[in-house]
């Protein structure tokens, strides 16, 4: 009886290093086939003159990037100048500050799209300032078909004391927000319903760590940690490479 067991505890610890062993197999191998795939173009915006008289904050995403430019690349991609001007922005903002991070617009707003429709999800869309026309809130994180998250901001960002939502244009948890949340336009407060607040963030967000976006494993692990799956890097990778094909050279 000893004997058997001993066995059946030995099974079950094998049984157990397996499993395990394959986890980490696996993961080990999404992280390759991740890192193998070739980063979109990353596209750059033409910048702007930027004009020392430019006293109104919100107008700090406007003095960046040229005109010109930002209303050909909007209607060459069909993304919402509002919400190309707050990428575009974005992107030379996080690239300013790491340098080696070396972001384009277009990742960014591949990540727009996808977590929004650029701000325009459930029939908004954004005012003249960036502000989204209604409150972009996601379902419940509380772990039916979604991750359980617990609510961390005691529902002052997403209105549940009980549970956390994603929210804002680029669907911040608040938790995150808490950690990320970044001032984009200047005006002293870092919403995350702001598109040039969220976008700011979210260019940082992915460029932590001293990540190179221009390098394959660099880009993928930058926009799997945005959200933890295979399937959501590939949608970005395919969204940012159509824009960058669209939008052509920033000249």
């Amino acid at each position: 009886m000893l004997r058997l067991k001993r066995l059946a505890v030995f099974y079950l610890f094998a049984v157990c290093v397996i499993t395990g062993l394959s986890f980490w197999a696996l993961h080990v191998s999404g992280a390759a086939m991740r890192g193998a795939q070739p980063p979109p173009p990353q596209s750059e915006a033409k910048l702007g003159v930027l004009s020392t008289d430019s006293t109104p904050a919100v107008n700090i995403t406007k003095s960046i990037i040229d005109a010109q430019w930002l209303i050909r690349t909007a209607a060459r991609t069909g993304i919402p100048a509002r919400a190309l001007l707050a990428y575009a922005a974005a992107a030379d903002m996080a690239n300013a500050e790491a340098p080696t991070c070396r972001i384009g617009w277009n990742t960014v707003a591949a990540i727009g799209f996808i977590e929004s429709a650029h701000g325009s999800h459930g029939g908004g869309t954004l005012t003249a300032t960036g502000q989204a026309s209604r409150p972009i809130i996601g379902p419940s994180l509380n772990g039916d078909g979604f991750a359980a998250i617990p609510d961390t901001d005691a529902g002052a960002l997403d209105g549940d004391a009980l549970w956390d939502h994603a929210l804002g244009p680029m669907q911040f948890i608040p938790s995150t927000w808490q950690l990320a949340g970044r001032d984009g336009n200047g005006d002293g407060e870092a919403d995350p319903l702001n598109i040039d607040d969220a976008a700011r963030s979210a260019a940082s967000y992915l460029c932590l760590g001293g990540r190179d976006l221009a390098t394959a494993r660099g880009w993928s692990d930058a926009v799997f940690s945005y959200n933890q799956s295979d399937s959501y890097v590939d949608q970005v990778r395919d969204q940012a490479n159509a824009y960058a094909a669209q939008a052509g050279p920033a000249g």
